[in-house]
């Protein structure tokens, strides 16, 4: 890989999360640590994130374009989301939120009888032809760049509804097992949903274990499944099933 382009997954993979660690990142891109230091003190001098002790911070750059996203762990992301539309059985009713994991589980979900509610436009524009599929789409203000629907109106409609799953995505699960998202916006619309469901699954790669984030989503108790892969870190796994959480690997 070019340095440019190892540089630009650095960037992306830091407005995803809202932080990265220098050891993190080097596991996440296949490199030696020294070469991602080096990397964000020229990422910090042109001015394209900021650095601080043990890694780095995303500037104010707005949100990562959903496209974008979705190319990054493409695989895993793929494997996660056929196991967890692998979980639902016909007749049931489906929550996804927002984000591109949740993007990949309808993908899984065409030609099923089943009800499926989200605030995720890429998830509206994939299922909106599929006839067998009843779908819901949920209030709220536009956020253009990840195709989501966000606010007072998205968490009111959540109020007026319950489903059997939802599947909920993440910025990182700390070591001790809390969801924290990077994106303030979305964590009153994910509580909401957490609160809207029977079943919560998380779905989140290993990248996640451990994740960043500044704010807390949920404590690990309020989920009922984690589907991530091999690879996540034993650890944390380990805090989760410890708090009742079943933890399935893709």
């Amino acid at each position: 890989m070019l340095p440019k382009q190892r540089q630009d997954q650095i960037v992306r993979a830091l407005r995803a999360d809202g932080a990265g660690g220098v050891k993190v990142l080097a596991t996440k891109l296949g490199v030696s640590e020294a070469t991602i230091r080096r990397d964000l003190e020229q990422l910090h001098a042109e001015g394209r994130l900021t650095r601080v002790y043990g890694g780095a911070l995303a500037v104010d750059g707005g949100d990562e374009p959903f496209a974008d996203v979705n190319a990054v762990h493409a695989e895993e992301k793929d494997r996660i989301a056929r196991r967890a539309a692998e979980l639902v059985h016909d007749g049931e009713s489906v929550l996804l939120d927002i984000g591109t994991t949740a993007l990949r589980v309808a993908q899984h979900l065409h030609g099923r009888s089943l009800t499926v509610v989200t605030s995720n436009l890429a998830v509206l524009e994939e299922l909106q032809n599929d006839e067998q599929i009843e779908l819901i789409v949920l209030g709220g203000f536009v956020r253009r760049s990840y195709r989501s629907l966000v606010g007072y109106l998205t968490e009111e409609s959540l109020r007026q509804i319950h489903v059997d799953w939802l599947f909920l995505g993440t910025s990182g699960v700390r070591p001790d097992g809390r969801v924290m998202d990077s994106t303030m916006i979305e964590v009153p619309v994910k509580r909401a949903m957490i609160k809207a469901a029977d079943q919560v699954v998380l779905l989140a790669d290993r990248t996640k274990f451990p994740g960043h984030g500044v704010a807390r989503v949920c404590e690990p108790g309020e989920l009922s499944m984690v589907v991530t892969e091999p690879g996540a870190d034993e650890a944390t796994r380990t805090q989760l099933t410890e708090a009742g959480v079943q933890v399935v690997l893709a």
